[in-house]
């Protein structure tokens, strides 16, 4: 059995593009997540029994802190192209050559507007996205 090696990473510095533009600054989270449903049939004797999954639908979810003066800005941009789609671009390490890329078309939403007193007013959003990101490596 062949042990293999793990190269974790920390977050920082990335490259997150939504349409033409980069949003990096604004973010403090994205995050793909697929979610799966349990299939299951159950026949008229025990051992008559299915359980698969089904395909799973890929979703986007990012957090941003809100800027409403800015103009271009992710949260204004979220909120004049709501129901869009929208291709984004996330480099996870960076802009560096060699490096891993996710593409994926993502459907906009809007975020929240305002929040609580006394704190940098942030909203989180989940985007969906059409079929699933696309990993390549960066050139």
């Amino acid at each position: 059995m062949s042990v293999i090696a793990v190269a974790p990473f920390v977050l920082r510095d990335v490259v997150m593009t939504i349409g033409t533009d980069d949003y990096a600054k604004h973010l403090s989270t994205v995050k793909f997540a697929p979610a799966y449903d349990t299939v299951k049939w159950q026949g008229l004797t025990p051992d008559a029994s299915f359980t698969d999954l089904s395909n799973p639908t890929w979703t986007c979810a990012i957090s941003y802190a809100q800027d409403w003066e800015t103009e271009d800005s992710l949260a204004q941009y979220l909120l004049e192209n709501a129901g869009q789609q929208k291709v984004a671009v996330f480099k996870p390490k960076g802009a560096a050559t060699g490096k891993p890329v996710f593409t994926a078309t993502l459907t906009i939403v809007p975020g929240d507007i305002g929040g609580d007193v006394n704190t940098v007013q942030t909203s989180t959003v989940t985007l969906g996205v059409v079929g699933a990101p696309v990993k390549s490596v960066s050139a």
